[in-house]
């Protein structure tokens, strides 16, 4: 099995596999100071029957590093690459390693009383607020936002939003019938009165034109007149109509019990039954409707609508002293303030979260864990190991040292108990 590249591994990597390759060297040097401790002493015992005891700690030392090694080894390749039963643990079972770290993350982890437990014991709302209140953090919030809203926007089909546009109108704005509904708000209107105040304001406006402009009324009639009419006649007629229209919508001004208000409450009142039941005024104001509103100059105006309001908002969003940034962030600090304070919301907002990750946890907990079962069984087996390895590897190569000094000892103790309990029965 090669190892993996090394421009495949992170520095960190690079570091652990430096911190490897120290450590399967002390633990080799142990091995091969073990061996030659047991030759040396193998060759000298019987001129110094003491090395008998070096010599047994060195045979245990070299069978505990051997065994550790091989244990070490198995789980991550075959040793010496011999197709021994039950090693390569690690590659082979990759697959199964995933499924099972998935299924231990799923039962211990992904679980509502477990997440309801530790999010109840963690003031969400308040910690959130407190980070939030600081302009600084508000305004990176802002910021982000910003970029997200302008990806969105950009992402937007044009063409699209007009269709969208076009078909909400058609939908909630032309196929409704207008007139029942028109016609009851109309109704209501003129039984409350409330349309008197636009009557008087209607009054007072025409006064004050009427006032400002008398130069209109100049030859509204007599230019049609014959060319032998007197011009003082003329004259006389003009100023005696503007003289008239000026004192009527006066009067009307002055009287709430004017006859013409009593005739346009009549004519709203009748105005406001026919477009209830009438068909024919109900079937006017839907082809008037549908004329204007379903009309190419309509849709093109939506259009230009959405084009200047898509500027706008990429303007707004793109520029940091923007009047919509500078809110946005001052409604956040807001936000924050009162998140922080306020006990009652920071009481409704943890509840609201902590019922929420409860909800996700619990439905899509199998979903979730999977990620790790999918992530692993895409990961190539060679990889999967080296990366493992450098992981735990070099605390794996403590083991394959404690291993060699715990053989030695054993192997020590074990010749000692030997000779005491064999040369006691001997003797």
């Amino acid at each position: 099995m090669s190892p993996t590249p090394a421009a495949l591994l992170t520095p960190a990597d690079l570091e652990r596999r430096r911190g490897l390759r120290q450590m399967k060297g002390v633990a080799l040097g142990a091995l091969v100071f073990m061996a030659v401790l047991f030759v040396v002493a193998y060759l000298f015992q019987e001129r110094y029957p003491w090395l008998q005891w070096v010599r047994a700690a060195a045979e245990g030392g070299m069978v505990g590093a051997l065994a550790d090694w091989f244990a070490v080894t198995a789980l991550f390749r075959r040793p010496l690459g011999l197709p021994i039963p039950h090693t390569a643990i690690i590659p082979r079972r990759k697959d199964e390693i995933g499924r099972t770290l998935g299924e231990f993350v799923e039962t211990n982890f992904l679980s509502g009383p477990v997440v309801r437990a530790r999010l109840e014991g963690t003031p969400l709302a308040a910690r959130f607020g407190g980070w939030l209140r600081q302009r600084v953090n508000a305004e990176r919030v802002a910021t982000e936002g910003a970029s997200v809203a302008t990806a969105v926007l950009g992402a937007l089909s044009d063409d699209d939003v007009s269709e969208l546009i076009g078909d909400l109108a058609r939908e909630h704005l032309i196929a409704p019938d207008w007139g029942p509904s028109l016609g009851g708000w109309l109704e209501k209107v003129t039984e409350s009165g409330a349309h008197h105040g636009a009557v008087d304001l209607a009054a007072e406006n025409i006064v004050n034109w009427l006032n400002d402009n008398p130069q209109a009324f100049d030859g509204i009639v007599s230019r049609r007149l014959p060319s032998w009419v007197p011009s003082m006649v003329v004259r006389l007629i003009d100023d005696t109509l503007y003289r008239e229209a000026v004192s009527f919508v006066s009067a009307v001004r002055a009287d709430g019990d004017h006859p013409a208000r009593h005739a346009i409450d009549a004519y709203l009142a009748r105005l406001a039954d026919n477009l209830q039941h009438d068909p024919a005024t109900i079937g006017r104001l839907e082809d008037a409707k549908v004329s204007v509103f379903d009309s190419p100059r309509v849709r093109g105006l939506a259009s230009e609508a959405w084009e200047t309001a898509k500027t706008g908002l990429l303007t707004a969003l793109a520029d940091p002293q923007s009047g919509l940034r500078v809110r946005a962030a001052d409604a956040l600090v807001e936000i924050g303030e009162r998140l922080e304070t306020d006990a009652a919301l920071q009481s409704r907002v943890d509840g609201w979260v902590i019922d929420a990750a409860v909800f996700v946890v619990e439905r899509y907990r199998h979903d979730i864990a999977s990620i790790i079962t999918d992530t692993v069984q895409r990961w190539d087996p060679a990889e999967t190991t080296e990366k493992i390895e450098l992981m735990v590897g070099r605390d794996l190569q403590y083991i394959r040292l404690n291993g060699t000094i715990v053989g030695a000892l054993a192997g020590a103790v074990i010749f000692t108990l030997a000779h005491v309990v064999l040369g006691g029965a001997v003797a």
